[in-house]
């Protein structure tokens, strides 16, 4: 199963259509760290990651993680052992924070680019995630809750994205 992402509108899996965000600079195979734009290609997903403190658990059959306090995202170009991997928070490695105050991480899938050995400054923390007013992005795709929620239960840890 494809998700696919035609325009900076849209994302479509099967018959399903949403409306969704993306990186304010738009779409590159050239990303570098920082560029806010949404790299182009075909890549796989990773598991779905939420605030059970804000969501109930919800149905998929991705494998889900509760987000705690303490857990981030790698984004340090300095830190080759890391880089775009989830981390226990270090005040010594940069980082996205998982556990944010705002909503936008309530619900988080990892969209897996420059992910199995991710080279250095090629970008990193790229989520689905949500958005409530689709502003764009630093580089991931924003979805509102209830799509996200419908798109949860159409996908597999099979199902890719192609973003174009």
């Amino acid at each position: 199963m494809i998700i696919l992402s035609k325009n900076k509108q849209t994302l479509k899996i099967n018959e399903f259509k949403f409306k969704c965000c993306i990186g304010k600079n738009g779409t590159s195979s050239k990303k570098r760290e920082g560029d806010k734009k949404t790299p182009k290609g075909i890549f796989s997903l990773g598991n779905l990651y939420y605030r059970a403190d804000r969501i109930n658990k919800p149905f998929t059959k991705l494998k889900k993680i509760i987000i705690k306090k303490n857990m981030g995202w790698c984004d340090d170009v300095n830190n080759s052992k890391y880089y775009n991997k989830l981390i226990k928070i270090n005040k010594k490695i940069k980082y996205e924070k998982l556990y944010r105050k705002d909503y936008k991480y309530n619900l988080l899938i990892l969209i897996k680019y420059n992910f199995q050995r991710p080279v250095i400054p090629n970008g990193s923390c790229i989520f689905l995630h949500l958005t409530n007013n689709y502003k764009p992005t630093a580089g991931c795709i924003g979805l509102k809750e209830k799509d996200f929620l419908i798109l949860l239960k159409l996908i597999t840890p099979n199902t890719k994205i192609l973003i174009s």
